[in-house]
């Protein structure tokens, strides 16, 4: 384990959304506030920072992870993925963020990154789930403004164009 002086900036890297990236913090710093305010990849949100609310989720190595309980330190040599990686490079959306545009699964916006982040791992590992599983994945999840159906009914869309 790697033992770091708590005022000392050391330097962080990774790949973030296929591209190598680095910048020096201090160990404390939160993933998520590395992300937005020195690499500037603002479309992962800080809600409660507390990693109840979900709207930090990201991908590390492919498993859904809240950067606000994240240090920047530990994902030093990790793959993440964040929302503005999320669609192929010739697409304008994922089929996952297509399905959410087509089932108005979004309002303000403010937790759709992290839903559709924690969505992604949850297709990849739950191929053809059922609304009550997407429910259970989405309990940690909050979204003051879609009542929620919206977005299980495009989880589950995805999940169906997914398998098919």
């Amino acid at each position: 384990m790697t033992r770091y002086d708590a005022h000392q900036e050391v330097e962080v890297s990774f790949v973030l959304n296929g591209k190598k990236v680095r910048g020096r913090c201090t160990p404390r710093v939160h993933l998520a506030d590395f992300l937005r305010h020195k690499i500037h990849a603002t479309g992962t949100h800080v809600g409660c920072e507390h990693g109840v609310c979900g709207a930090c989720t990201v991908l590390v190595n492919g498993a859904a992870a809240r950067s606000c309980l994240l240090y920047a330190v530990q994902v030093d040599g990790a793959e993440v993925t964040t929302i503005e990686g999320l669609k192929p490079d010739d697409a304008e959306f994922s089929p996952l963020q297509t399905a959410f545009h087509e089932h108005f699964a979004l309002q303000c916006g403010f937790c759709t990154p992290g839903i559709l982040m924690s969505a992604t791992d949850f297709i990849r590992n739950t191929p053809n789930p059922t609304a009550e599983q997407v429910r259970e994945m989405l309990s940690g999840h909050l979204c003051r403004c879609t009542g929620y159906e919206p977005i299980v009914r495009a989880i589950l869309a995805a999940a169906r164009s997914s398998a098919s």
